[in-house]
């Protein structure tokens, strides 16, 4: 691992110990290069701001989840793998969704989500995302990350199976013809 990896991990360490105390929109970059035992300029060297530091993050978890969807796992596979993820690392997501600043992890998860069906469906044929496909997975896209940080911000009641389950049942069958081969 670079130094630069290092450093950034420490740096989630230092977020997620803070999460456990407050809110993340509460928490200061002072606050976590205290923690970390660096300058501020250096935190800044590596990230724009907290939520660039939380959406890093996400994608770290991210790469070994959803995004393995069509390359090591099925759709279904990868969604229980990321809502196991996200229980695994509850602090950290419970503070993430709980935000709603610019930047925040609702809205990056949502890009990060959209980019890849849209990639998925392109693959299998540049005709098939047409302006209906298009506003159905926006749609879908939009309510599967409110339904996560719901189910995030209260504790998780159904299991990554369950939640998992319940997403797929709600694609547009469609939208559910096109992603379920992943």
């Amino acid at each position: 691992m670079s130094s630069s990896e290092k450093i950034k991990r420490k740096f989630v360490k230092a977020l997620i110990v803070l999460m456990e105390r407050e809110p993340l929109d509460r928490i200061t970059v002072t606050e976590i290069v205290e923690i970390c035992e660096v300058t501020r300029p250096t935190f800044y060297r590596h990230f724009k701001d907290k939520y660039d530091l939380v959406n890093w993050y996400f994608d770290i978890l991210a790469q070994k989840s959803f995004r393995q969807m069509g390359v090591s796992l099925s759709l279904r596979e990868g969604l229980i793998t990321k809502f196991q993820l996200m229980m695994e690392e509850r602090i950290f997501f419970t503070s993430a969704f709980s935000s709603s600043a610019q930047n925040c992890l609702i809205d990056y998860d949502y890009e990060c989500i959209y980019q890849f069906y849209q990639e998925v469906i392109h693959k299998k044929g540049e005709d098939l995302l047409t302006p209906e496909m298009d506003f159905l997975l926006r749609m879908y896209c939009h309510g599967s990350i409110y339904m996560t940080a719901e189910w995030t911000k209260n504790k998780m009641p159904l299991t990554p199976e369950e939640i998992t389950d319940r997403l797929i049942k709600a694609l547009p069958p469609k939208l559910y013809e096109l992603l379920k081969d992943l």
